[in-house]
Protein backbone atom coordinates (compact mmCIF):
# COMPACT_ATOMS: atom_id res chain seq x y z
CA UNK A 1 0.00 0.00 0.00
CA UNK A 2 2.85 2.37 0.91
CA UNK A 3 4.52 1.67 -2.46
CA UNK A 4 1.30 2.57 -4.30
CA UNK A 5 1.02 5.84 -2.34
CA UNK A 6 4.63 6.66 -3.11
CA UNK A 7 4.21 5.95 -6.85
CA UNK A 8 1.05 8.09 -7.01
CA UNK A 9 2.78 10.98 -5.22
CA UNK A 10 5.83 10.82 -7.51
CA UNK A 11 3.58 10.75 -10.58
CA UNK A 12 1.64 13.77 -9.31
CA UNK A 13 4.82 15.69 -8.51
CA UNK A 14 6.41 14.95 -11.89
CA UNK A 15 3.33 16.46 -13.49
CA UNK A 16 3.55 19.32 -11.02
CA UNK A 17 7.03 20.34 -12.17
CA UNK A 18 6.29 20.10 -15.89
CA UNK A 19 7.03 23.47 -17.42
CA UNK A 20 4.15 25.26 -19.05
CA UNK A 21 4.47 28.08 -21.57
CA UNK A 22 2.45 31.17 -20.80
CA UNK A 23 2.53 34.66 -22.23
CA UNK A 24 0.82 37.69 -20.76
CA UNK A 25 -0.80 40.06 -23.22
CA UNK A 26 1.53 42.87 -22.11
CA UNK A 27 4.50 41.28 -20.32
CA UNK A 28 6.74 38.41 -21.35
CA UNK A 29 6.73 35.62 -18.76
CA UNK A 30 10.01 33.73 -18.77
CA UNK A 31 9.71 30.06 -17.93
CA UNK A 32 12.62 27.76 -17.29
CA UNK A 33 13.57 24.39 -15.93
CA UNK A 34 16.55 23.37 -13.87
CA UNK A 35 18.27 20.74 -11.80
CA UNK A 36 19.31 21.12 -8.19
CA UNK A 37 21.53 19.13 -5.87
CA UNK A 38 23.45 19.50 -2.65
CA UNK A 39 23.97 18.53 0.98
CA UNK A 40 21.57 18.42 3.92
CA UNK A 41 21.70 18.51 7.70
CA UNK A 42 18.66 16.84 9.27
CA UNK A 43 17.26 16.57 12.80
CA UNK A 44 14.01 15.98 14.67
CA UNK A 45 13.25 18.38 17.52
CA UNK A 46 11.58 16.39 20.28
CA UNK A 47 11.46 16.01 24.06
CA UNK A 48 10.97 12.26 23.73
CA UNK A 49 14.43 11.34 22.47
CA UNK A 50 17.98 12.64 22.60
CA UNK A 51 18.89 13.23 18.96
CA UNK A 52 21.88 14.42 16.98
CA UNK A 53 21.61 15.81 13.46
CA UNK A 54 23.21 13.97 10.58
CA UNK A 55 24.32 14.91 7.10
CA UNK A 56 22.75 13.71 3.86
CA UNK A 57 22.13 14.72 0.28
CA UNK A 58 19.34 15.99 -1.95
CA UNK A 59 18.63 16.43 -5.65
CA UNK A 60 15.76 17.10 -7.99
CA UNK A 61 14.14 19.26 -10.66
CA UNK A 62 12.58 22.70 -10.52
CA UNK A 63 10.52 24.92 -12.80
CA UNK A 64 10.91 28.70 -12.62
CA UNK A 65 8.50 31.46 -13.61
CA UNK A 66 9.99 34.96 -13.93
CA UNK A 67 7.71 37.98 -14.43
CA UNK A 68 10.10 40.87 -15.13
CA UNK A 69 7.87 43.73 -13.90
CA UNK A 70 7.11 42.03 -10.56
CA UNK A 71 9.19 42.27 -7.38
CA UNK A 72 9.16 38.51 -7.02
CA UNK A 73 9.47 35.31 -9.02
CA UNK A 74 8.15 31.83 -8.25
CA UNK A 75 9.42 28.30 -8.60
CA UNK A 76 8.03 24.88 -7.94
CA UNK A 77 9.75 21.56 -7.95
CA UNK A 78 10.31 18.04 -6.80
CA UNK A 79 13.33 16.93 -4.83
CA UNK A 80 14.47 13.68 -3.27
CA UNK A 81 16.64 13.46 -0.17
CA UNK A 82 18.38 10.91 1.97
CA UNK A 83 18.94 12.11 5.51
CA UNK A 84 20.69 10.67 8.54
CA UNK A 85 19.92 10.99 12.23
CA UNK A 86 21.29 9.67 15.53
CA UNK A 87 19.09 8.78 18.50
CA UNK A 88 20.72 7.84 21.79
CA UNK A 89 20.20 4.32 23.09
CA UNK A 90 21.70 1.56 25.24
CA UNK A 91 22.77 -1.93 24.10
CA UNK A 92 20.71 -3.54 26.89
CA UNK A 93 18.47 -2.44 29.73
CA UNK A 94 21.13 -3.49 32.24
CA UNK A 95 23.86 -1.28 30.76
CA UNK A 96 24.31 2.43 31.41
CA UNK A 97 26.59 3.04 28.43
CA UNK A 98 24.92 5.38 25.94
CA UNK A 99 25.57 4.85 22.24
CA UNK A 100 24.22 6.48 19.08
CA UNK A 101 21.64 4.49 17.13
CA UNK A 102 21.93 5.47 13.47
CA UNK A 103 18.86 5.93 11.27
CA UNK A 104 18.32 7.10 7.71
CA UNK A 105 15.22 8.68 6.22
CA UNK A 106 14.31 8.82 2.53
CA UNK A 107 11.90 11.57 1.47
CA UNK A 108 10.38 13.18 -1.60
CA UNK A 109 9.30 16.82 -1.31
CA UNK A 110 7.12 19.01 -3.52
CA UNK A 111 8.00 22.68 -2.93
CA UNK A 112 6.45 25.97 -4.05
CA UNK A 113 8.55 29.08 -3.37
CA UNK A 114 8.20 32.82 -3.75
CA UNK A 115 11.53 34.55 -4.44
CA UNK A 116 11.56 38.16 -3.26
CA UNK A 117 14.04 40.17 -5.32
CA UNK A 118 16.55 41.85 -2.99
CA UNK A 119 19.13 42.60 -5.67
CA UNK A 120 17.32 42.11 -8.96
CA UNK A 121 17.51 38.41 -9.86
CA UNK A 122 20.99 38.04 -8.39
CA UNK A 123 19.90 37.80 -4.73
CA UNK A 124 16.49 36.66 -3.52
CA UNK A 125 14.76 35.79 -0.26
CA UNK A 126 12.91 32.51 -0.68
CA UNK A 127 9.82 31.42 1.26
CA UNK A 128 6.98 28.96 0.73
CA UNK A 129 5.23 25.69 1.65
CA UNK A 130 6.44 22.15 1.13
CA UNK A 131 4.61 18.82 1.08
CA UNK A 132 6.59 15.72 1.99
CA UNK A 133 6.21 11.97 1.72
CA UNK A 134 8.88 10.05 3.57
CA UNK A 135 9.64 6.44 4.32
CA UNK A 136 10.12 4.94 7.74
CA UNK A 137 13.14 5.56 9.92
CA UNK A 138 15.49 2.80 8.76
CA UNK A 139 18.18 1.44 11.03
CA UNK A 140 21.62 1.71 9.45
CA UNK A 141 22.78 -1.28 11.50
CA UNK A 142 20.28 -4.10 11.89
CA UNK A 143 22.23 -5.34 14.91
CA UNK A 144 20.97 -2.30 16.84
CA UNK A 145 17.27 -3.11 16.46
CA UNK A 146 17.00 -4.36 20.06
CA UNK A 147 18.88 -1.45 21.60
CA UNK A 148 16.86 0.33 24.30
CA UNK A 149 16.02 3.97 23.54
CA UNK A 150 17.49 6.28 26.18
CA UNK A 151 14.91 7.45 28.72
CA UNK A 152 12.77 4.31 28.40
CA UNK A 153 12.84 0.77 29.79
CA UNK A 154 10.88 -1.11 27.14
CA UNK A 155 11.11 0.97 23.98
CA UNK A 156 13.48 -0.51 21.44
CA UNK A 157 15.22 0.99 18.42
CA UNK A 158 13.07 -0.94 15.95
CA UNK A 159 9.84 0.26 17.63
CA UNK A 160 10.22 3.89 16.54
CA UNK A 161 10.66 3.22 12.81
CA UNK A 162 6.98 3.69 11.93
CA UNK A 163 6.79 7.48 11.93
CA UNK A 164 4.22 9.61 10.11
CA UNK A 165 4.87 9.52 6.37
CA UNK A 166 2.89 12.53 5.11
CA UNK A 167 4.11 15.86 6.47
CA UNK A 168 3.80 19.58 5.73
CA UNK A 169 6.78 21.92 6.09
CA UNK A 170 7.55 25.60 5.78
CA UNK A 171 10.67 26.71 3.91
CA UNK A 172 12.73 29.89 4.15
CA UNK A 173 16.08 30.62 2.54
CA UNK A 174 18.09 32.68 0.10
CA UNK A 175 19.43 32.27 -3.43
CA UNK A 176 22.33 34.06 -5.08
CA UNK A 177 23.94 33.76 -8.49
CA UNK A 178 24.49 35.03 -11.99
CA UNK A 179 23.04 33.70 -15.20
CA UNK A 180 22.17 30.02 -15.17
CA UNK A 181 24.06 29.21 -11.97
CA UNK A 182 22.73 29.86 -8.51
CA UNK A 183 23.55 28.85 -4.93
CA UNK A 184 20.64 28.24 -2.61
CA UNK A 185 20.47 27.73 1.14
CA UNK A 186 17.16 26.75 2.75
CA UNK A 187 15.81 25.85 6.17
CA UNK A 188 12.67 23.74 6.36
CA UNK A 189 10.63 23.16 9.51
CA UNK A 190 7.93 20.54 9.94
CA UNK A 191 4.57 21.97 10.97
CA UNK A 192 3.13 18.48 11.43
CA UNK A 193 4.09 15.94 14.10
CA UNK A 194 6.42 13.54 12.32
CA UNK A 195 6.33 11.20 15.34
CA UNK A 196 2.54 11.29 15.57
CA UNK A 197 1.97 7.82 14.13
CA UNK A 198 3.95 6.28 16.99
CA UNK A 199 1.05 7.23 19.27
CA UNK A 200 -1.11 4.64 17.49
CA UNK A 201 0.97 1.86 19.05
CA UNK A 202 0.77 0.47 22.55
CA UNK A 203 4.36 0.29 23.77
CA UNK A 204 3.31 -0.16 27.42
CA UNK A 205 5.39 2.81 28.47
CA UNK A 206 5.58 3.35 32.20
CA UNK A 207 5.52 7.13 31.91
CA UNK A 208 2.64 7.25 29.42
CA UNK A 209 4.51 9.64 27.13
CA UNK A 210 2.96 10.85 23.93
CA UNK A 211 5.35 11.28 21.04
CA UNK A 212 5.77 14.64 19.39
CA UNK A 213 8.54 15.86 17.12
CA UNK A 214 9.09 18.29 14.29
CA UNK A 215 11.70 17.81 11.63
CA UNK A 216 14.11 20.52 10.60
CA UNK A 217 16.49 20.41 7.69
CA UNK A 218 19.21 22.69 6.36
CA UNK A 219 20.06 22.32 2.69
CA UNK A 220 22.91 23.87 0.72
CA UNK A 221 22.42 23.41 -3.01
CA UNK A 222 23.69 24.33 -6.46
CA UNK A 223 21.00 25.09 -9.03
CA UNK A 224 21.53 25.09 -12.79
CA UNK A 225 18.70 26.44 -14.96
CA UNK A 226 18.14 26.10 -18.71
Amino acid sequence: MQKKQFILLVGFCIGFVTVSVAQHTRYAIKNGIGIIGGLTQFDITTDNFKTKSGSGFTGGMIATVDIPHKWYTVSYGLQFSQNNLEITGRPTLATITQVPVDYKLMAVQATFLFHLKLLSDHLTLDVGPQLQYNGQLELENDNQRNFVIQGYDNLFAENISGISQFNANGVIGASAGIGNFRLRATYSYGFTNILGKLNDNDFNLNNGDRFEGHQNMLAFMLMITF
